[in-house]
């Protein structure tokens, strides 16, 4: 991500609506998100394609990268990967074209060498503020492995991973399970990792 520059939130948003590029606003600046590998690529439409297969006609639905979550006590605005809402979408009051949710109970980032220390890191830090927000998970795209972590009653989070093309994710917050083959199918890997 490139940093370019200060602004309040309603210039973001404004600049947003004609921008050519997706761009997160985070404490008040604007960085440019750089674009996706053909793996990543391969591996996000791969599983929205198939949650959004076992979701049908459940009150649930999966969504891409342009609709846009706001994390409200932590000037975050952001586009990850793929969210899943439950219900109607609640839209940011700030933002009247409404393209901002601020429900999301599932966030989704496919990690790459750039990102994985912020997704793991700070990213995660403000995801967790979003009290909609029972499960994260994160996709590695070098190899056939799926981190998740799961809200509990009390406030922490539990950790679970799903290692090789034989597991099956399990998606505990919407009760849902998807084969790791099928997140990534058609999905070459590096010999050496």
């Amino acid at each position: 991500m490139g940093k370019l520059s200060r602004c309040t939130i309603a210039e973001y948003i404004r600049l947003e609506e004609t921008a050519v590029d997706k761009h997160e606003y985070r404490d008040g600046e604007i960085l440019s998100m750089s674009g996706g590998s053909p793996r990543h690529s391969l591996v996000i439409s791969n599983f929205i394609g198939k949650t959004w297969s076992v979701l049908k006609g459940k009150p649930c639905r999966v969504y891409e990268s342009n609709l846009r979550v706001r994390v409200a006590r932590s000037m975050l605005y952001t586009y990850p990967d793929a969210s899943i809402v439950c219900g109607p979408l609640q839209y940011d009051a700030n933002d009247t074209s409404q393209t901002t949710i601020i429900n999301p109970k599932v966030i989704v980032e496919v990690l790459s060498p750039g990102s994985e220390t912020y997704d793991r890191g700070d990213k995660f830090d403000r995801y967790r503020m979003i009290d909609s927000l029972e499960e994260y998970i994160l996709i590695r795209q070098s190899q056939p492995s799926v981190h998740t972590f799961l809200r509990q009653p009390e406030g922490n989070w539990s950790f679970a991973w799903f290692d090789g093309l034989e597991a099956i994710l399990k998606i505990r917050s919407i009760g849902i399970d998807l084969p790791l083959s099928d997140i990534y199918s058609g999905v070459e890997f590096d010999l050496a990792v």
